[in-house]
């Protein structure tokens, strides 16, 4: 997968999480969420969410092909490190609460990707 491809894939999935997180909140607790128990993003990470793949779709089409793979690379350790500090440090990032542990795989794991 070529740093292009990766901001399109990544920005609609992004951007989608973040739309059906909004959607999905039906109430106060993470039973409410359409992603279930596993999965429940307050409204901070839906923002981030959505704001994330706004940015990554409109990267891969108004970027030169050389900065994209930097902004690719900036994306994973980004990724590593919200996961990172989600387990070791704190459960609160930037006003977002990330105490599902399948946050915190989840950010790493695309970090790694």
């Amino acid at each position: 997968m070529n740093p292009k491809q990766f901001l399109l894939v990544g920005g609609v999935v992004l951007a989608l999480v973040g739309i059906l997180g909004f959607v999905g909140i039906l109430g106060p607790s993470e039973e409410d969420s359409i992603f279930g128990s596993w999965w429940w993003f307050d409204n901070a990470e839906n923002i981030a969410h959505l704001i994330l793949g706004i940015v990554a779709l409109a990267a891969a089409f108004l970027l030169p092909e050389g900065m994209q793979k930097p902004l690719v690379i900036l994306v994973g350790v980004l990724g590593i490190v919200v996961g990172v500090y989600s387990a070791a440090v704190s459960a609160m990032f930037l006003g977002a609460n990330l105490e599902s542990p399948a946050d915190t795989i989840l950010h790493i794991a695309v970090g790694i990707w």
